[in-house]
């Protein structure tokens, strides 16, 4: 395990360096060095890691929610509004609908195999989008429509939305029932992340504020009190829904509205953190994928992607009508809510696994789906935010200028 761990970072972080000299985000690097490491292809990891690979992916996930949360300011959240509530389910709407109306025709499934599908690549990837809006944040870029965090918090959410919808419909197609309830968990879900997140944040604030601790020590008790959360989801899971990870994400909203000082200092620590989860989390979800399946999918797969995508971006620019975003900044929304990964290599291969007739074919596209939209999304946003984002605002043009 420990000489399978030395491969993933010692060539994640060679990759990354390679793909970062040729113009390429180097998460790009880190997912073909997975692809490369997979059972797949070299087979040169070892059955532990690979055993223990989706634990490992949701710690990074924790790492870079964390972190978002110690970056979301309450005031740019409630200055964004409505927009910011759409964004976290309408898009989704949107892609999923459009996977209902063109993949029976293209890909021979039934309707509610094509929801399934639809559900399963519906979601964005958070890994790729909320480092890249923190980035944003920290030059004080889009600050003047709170652009980073509307696009961080709708990101968040987003994934909480699908993921119900995913359940509710693979319980359908297993022979079960889909009412009312099941769509009544997403509210319930997120509400209750929120009051758990808020509750938590809470008494660290008065823990750290009686107790001294140095930075990392609190750094640890976080990340322990995270990982908490989300066992507390998984044991709560027929009682009551609650997101973990909007609970975690929530925790640091508190922690940096009521303690900022400190939020500042966490959240350096959590960037060095960061440095390590990244190249863990990418090079795994890059083993996840399976290069036959990518091979023979076909062209009609590829254009089931690409339409589904498109209405994915109508879905944003509707969330976005009567607001003050420009033009340029509607495009930037637009293209930055594209990028999957995660999502798509954790519940990917479930129906498969469900003994679902649809199994191999949704694995397929959600394969597909991680290796167009994670470079096209990541490639997006860093090579057109200085363009769409700074011409409007002269102190942050003269500030990416220098």
């Amino acid at each position: 395990m420990l000489t399978s761990l030395a491969i993933i970072f010692l060539l994640g972080l060679l990759m990354g360096s390679i793909f970062n000299k040729l113009k390429l985000p180097s998460l790009m690097g880190m997912i073909f060095t997975g692809i490369l490491l997979s059972p797949y292809a070299f087979n040169l990891l070892d059955d532990k890691i690979l055993s223990i690979s989706p634990d490992l992916r949701q710690l990074a996930l924790v790492i870079i929610l964390t972190r978002a949360g110690l970056s979301l300011d309450v005031k740019d959240l409630k200055k964004v509004g409505r927009p910011a509530v759409l964004m976290c389910f309408v898009p989704a709407c949107f892609e999923i609908l459009a996977v209902v109306l063109i993949a029976p025709k293209l890909l021979g499934v039934t309707v509610l195999e094509a929801a399934i599908m639809g559900a399963v690549v519906a979601a964005v990837s958070p890994a790729i989008i909320v480092p890249r809006m923190i980035n944003l944040i920290e030059q004080k870029i889009g600050k003047e429509n709170s652009i980073p965090q509307l696009i961080m918090a709708g990101a968040s959410v987003d994934d909480i939305f699908v993921i119900v919808l995913f359940t509710a419909f693979t319980d359908l197609a297993k022979g079960g029932d889909m009412s009312l309830s099941s769509f009544a968990q997403i509210p319930i879900s997120i509400i209750m992340g929120i009051l758990v997140g808020v509750l938590m944040g809470i008494v660290l604030i008065k823990i750290f504020k009686k107790v001294h601790f140095r930075d990392s020590i609190k750094v640890i008790i976080i990340l322990s009190v995270s990982f908490l959360l989300i066992e507390l989801q998984n044991s709560l899971e027929n009682v009551i829904p609650m997101s973990g990870l909007l609970a975690i994400m929530s925790m640091g909203i508190l922690i940096k509205a009521k303690y900022e000082v400190l939020a500042e200092r966490l959240s350096n620590k959590y960037n060095k953190l960061w440095l390590a989860a990244e190249i863990v989390l990418f090079v795994l979800v890059g083993a996840t994928v399976n290069v036959k399946y990518a091979i023979t999918a076909g062209i009609p797969v590829v254009i089931v992607i690409l339409f589904a995508l498109m209405i994915r971006m109508i879905g944003v620019f509707v969330c976005l009508i009567k607001t003050k975003l420009s033009k340029k900044e509607r495009v930037f929304c637009m293209i930055a809510y594209t990028p999957k990964a995660t999502v798509q290599a954790a519940i990917g291969g479930m129906p498969l696994a469900m003994g679902l007739a649809c199994g191999n074919i949704v694995l397929t596209v959600a394969v597909l789906a991680i290796i167009i939209t994670a470079p096209f999304g990541a490639i997006g946003i860093d090579s057109t935010y200085k363009k769409l984002l700074c011409s409007d605002n002269k102190e942050v043009t003269d500030k990416v200028a220098n």
